[in-house]
């Protein structure tokens, strides 16, 4: 006998709202939210739930009743199955009034803090093709549709170059077109693909561990520089380099031709030891005058417009007259650090990662910027008082934490000095709310700004300025 689906389906159901991960927000009849994986605020749809929780259930709509007016017609073919644009069915206006409106509900039901007038999101220029780094996993098993499936019919060609299916490690969607990078990305991906398949190179089977090729990465600058890295996971010379100088032949404007061979049983290249094959082993991102070395290791901010936008948006927030000494807490490889330090006295700047730290000194000596100091180390061990004796009282304090926040002993470490002004650029205004609920009895919020770096998803940034009560 088959089983009975215990899961309940909801008809007309209205749509009220778009929530956490892109999830569209509904309420059931018995007063529990409905998160559905496939709406868009507005809509009227039948829900069938796919998982019961105490105060929520977990749904997909199956049919529609009513389109809201806030939707738009994806311009992605991939859209559906690929995770990595969830609201390309959403007018993009829409997509910053719920992203306002998610900063603004964090910071005041779960940091409980009193809010002045909020300064309105900054939206992006470019909705499309503004990504400046992507990462593309190869498979020999690609992900099949359903129509393929239905087909019945043997399906020979299984290679794939493209992203992971959601929840799904060992599955890759094959991408025809990402409107996510600009040309030459889809060019040189398109290209890898054909010619691999072509001459027969191995493409990675993640079950098995085994195949040539694994990832290919493609970095990108505003200033027209390209970077690429292809990962192996077989040490075979001749096909390796096969597919690499075909990539050189097919676009001689490559500025970084580098790869990875790597064995084990993940794909993170930190660990690795990075190959320039040809050309360069960095490229190079500008802003304001500034250059930043980015190698393949490096992190900078994806949407290198916006990062300018937002970097602008922290130095105002700052306030500087030219006589502070400033605290970069969390600095990355130092482009806030170094782009502040022109209003600055001194910036002493604090990150994690040695790599990091490497290339934010380089950057510093190579803008001629003299006023700057760079230190490693894990924040809460490193930013001690003993640190700031030696380093000095910051009269301005800015941090850029990742998603998790800032550890509770730094912001404990914050109260103990009680800087002027305290700069806080978030990527997750969730834990943004709570530190700055932790603040709250020392610090006052006096301006707060959303910055959209990445449209056509729920991810946005947000800037709070905190003075001294």
């Amino acid at each position: 006998m088959a089983r009975r689906n215990k899961n309940k389906l909801f008809t007309e159901i209205e749509v009220i709202d778009a929530g956490a991960k892109g999830k569209a927000i509904a309420k059931s009849p018995d007063g529990r939210v409905i998160f559905i994986d496939n709406a868009v605020p507005g809509d009227i749809v039948d829900v069938q739930t796919t998982r019961k929780k105490k105060s929520f259930y977990q749904g997909t709509a199956v049919e529609f009743h009513k389109l809201s007016d806030k939707r738009t017609e994806p311009v992605c073919q991939h859209f559906g199955t690929c995770g990595g644009c969830k609201w390309q069915n959403m007018e993009y206006k829409f997509q910053l009034e719920h992203k306002q409106n998610e900063v603004e509900n964090n910071l005041r039901r779960l940091g409980k803090i009193e809010l002045p007038e909020i300064t309105p999101i900054l939206g992006s220029e470019e909705i499309y093709f503004y990504r400046n780094k992507m990462e593309f996993s190869f498979s020999d098993s690609r992900w099949l549709t359903q129509e393929e499936i239905q087909s019945g019919e043997d399906i020979e060609e299984r290679n794939a170059l493209g992203f992971h299916i959601p929840g799904m490690w060992d599955k890759i969607l094959d991408i025809k077109k990402c409107h996510l990078q600009a040309d030459p990305s889809n060019a040189i991906r398109n290209f890898v693909k054909n010619f691999a398949t072509e001459n027969d190179l191995a493409f990675f089977n993640t079950r098995k561990q085994e195949g040539l090729l694994r990832t290919l990465m493609i970095r990108t600058t505003s200033t027209g520089e390209i970077m690429i890295l292809v990962q192996f996971y077989e040490d075979n010379k001749e096909q390796r380099e096969l597919l690499l100088n075909a990539i050189d032949e097919k676009f001689p404007e490559i500025t970084s031709l580098q790869y990875v061979v790597n064995n084990k049983a993940n794909d993170t290249i930190y660990d690795q030891e990075v190959i320039c094959f040809k050309g360069r082993d960095h490229i190079f991102e500008e802003m304001e005058g500034l250059k930043f070395k980015i190698n393949a290791k490096s992190f900078y901010q994806t949407n290198s417009d916006q990062a300018y936008n937002l970097y602008k948006i922290a130095r105002e927030y700052a306030d500087l007259k030219g006589d502070e000494l400033v605290y970069d807490l969390y600095t990355g490889t130092g482009t806030i650090a170094q782009f502040v330090a022109k209003n600055a006295k001194k910036v002493v700047g604090v990150e994690a990662v040695p790599e990091a730290i490497k290339d934010a000194k380089e950057n510093a000596e190579r803008n001629n910027i003299d006023n700057v100091e760079f230190y490693v180390g894990d924040m809460r061990k490193v930013f001690t008082q003993s640190f700031i004796d030696e380093h000095g009282h910051p009269d301005v304090i800015i941090t850029d934490p990742p998603r998790d926040g800032m550890h509770k002993d730094v912001v404990a470490q914050i109260i103990g000095i009680l800087p002027e002004r305290i700069v806080y650029v978030s990527c997750n205004s969730a834990t943004q709310a709570r530190d700055l609920a932790l603040l709250d009895e020392y610090y006052k919020v006096t301006k707060v700004r959303a910055v959209d770096m990445f449209p056509q998803t729920h991810h946005v940034e947000n800037v709070v300025c905190l003075e001294k009560r």
